[in-house]
């Protein structure tokens, strides 16, 4: 498989360089952590030879022994070399019992650089909190962008077409070794029941798993819906399941935890306050939802505003979903000192479609930029003061 330069994170990395934190790279299962994790050993080669890389690939079988705290301790220790920058990098360090006693010991040692990565199952951030207290920074990494896709495929005259593919295929770049839809389908799936199968039911032994499945293809059928927990547990309820909110909630914060799903809290816009209830919550790739549900060209406007949610948080925006007055406001998304409106819509040629999506961003009387993204298949233009984007050229401006 073709490898693309990530280069975000790989500046992102390259910033934490030589920091005593210990870092470690997160995001969902198959987003690419380990092939980011070799190209940041590779430049860190050929920035400086002299560094000493200690590489562990937990995954590999003759690296079992190591799967002891106390062994990847010894060997790590083993390998240290006096004088010349030692940098420590472990792949699935999950895999080792007890891990996290090796590496808070090698870290008060303050002799390495150290980076993980692992499954999202056993490195949530509440066990990161738990493990290693004020000793790390984390890292997040996503399935491939709009942009990193067009890279992956090559550049094409139809950028329209290359969007309707990557919404159906969605962004775990080993699907894209497969030529036939059903085959990357599968592929896809395949990530999906590794992750709540194997990881999830695997780490949490009390989750009902009829109710967890269940759960999840609510969720994917409605993501960008505003929802609460009650009514989510009601529905299930009503198709026989024994559950109620509490529960839900808890898989809910499970499944975000595990970077399947992301929650996007309201905020009133005019009363300029945070609500308590009623959330939105999106899918971390467009690809679980055509290859678990099998729907690919329903609801698009809602697939498309869950695209741009992920993208505006792979962006590094905080973003939270608007109310003005009795209105909906996609998406407002800071970042620092910027802030920014944002309505999503897969068609506004006809006048009542428009003038219902530009309406609540007409009402915000702030100076902060206000955009409809869509497919226009045109150039940008200005009307009222707002912004009017085409979707697919505004996922490829990185």
């Amino acid at each position: 498989m073709a490898l693309i330069p990530r280069n975000r994170y790989l500046e992102q990395l390259k910033s934490k360089r030589a920091t005593p934190d210990i870092k470690i790279i997160t995001g969902i299962r198959r987003c690419g952590k380990s092939s980011l994790l070799q190209m940041y050993m590779d430049w860190l080669k050929n920035t400086d030879p002299s560094t000493n890389i200690i590489f562990v690939d937990l995954q590999l079988l003759e690296n079992k022994p190591l799967r002891t705290s106390e062994a990847l301790h010894e060997y790590v220790l083993s390998r240290h070399q006096a004088g010349v920058p030692n940098v420590l990098c472990i792949d699935e360090v999950q895999m080792c019992k007890d891990f996290e006693e090796c590496i808070i010991s090698l870290h008060a040692r303050q002799q390495f650089d150290i980076y993980l990565t692992g499954s999202n199952a056993f490195l949530m951030s509440s066990d990161l909190a738990t493990y290693f207290t004020g000793r790390y920074m984390t890292m997040e990494v996503y399935p491939f962008s709009f942009a990193e896709y067009c890279d992956y495929m090559g550049q094409s005259d139809n950028v329209q077409a290359q969007l309707d593919n990557y919404l159906h295929t969605g962004g775990f770049a080993g699907a894209y070794l497969y030529e036939s839809v059903q085959d990357r389908e599968q592929y896809v799936r395949d990530v999906y029941r590794t992750i709540v199968e194997r990881d999830m039911l695997g780490k949490y032994k009390s989750f009902n798993q009829t109710v967890l499945h269940r759960l999840v293809h609510y969720m994917l059928d409605n993501v960008s819906n505003v929802c609460s927990l009650r009514s989510i547990a009601n529905v299930l309820t009503a198709e026989g399941l024994t559950t109620n909110h509490t529960t839900v909630g808890h898989y809910l914060e499970q499944l975000t935890q595990a970077f399947i799903f992301y929650k996007i809290d309201r905020y009133d816009i005019r009363g300029k306050k945070y609500l308590q209830s009623m959330s939105k919550y999106y899918v971390v790739d467009s690809g679980f939802r055509a290859a678990v549900l099998g729907k690919t060209n329903t609801d698009r406007g809602r697939v498309f505003e869950n695209v741009v949610a992920v993208e505006l948080l792979r962006r590094g925006y905080t973003v939270y979903a608007g109310k003005m007055y009795q209105r909906e406001v996609d998406f407002i998304a800071t970042r620092g000192d910027e802030k920014m409106y944002i309505q999503v819509s897969e068609n506004i040629s006809e006048p009542t479609t428009f003038d219902r999506e530009i309406a609540p961003l007409l009402q915000i009387s702030d100076a902060y930029p206000k955009i409809i993204l869509a497919r226009t298949r045109t150039t940008p233009y200005n009307q009222h003061g707002v912004h009017i984007l085409d979707l697919a050229q505004w996922l490829l401006q990185e």
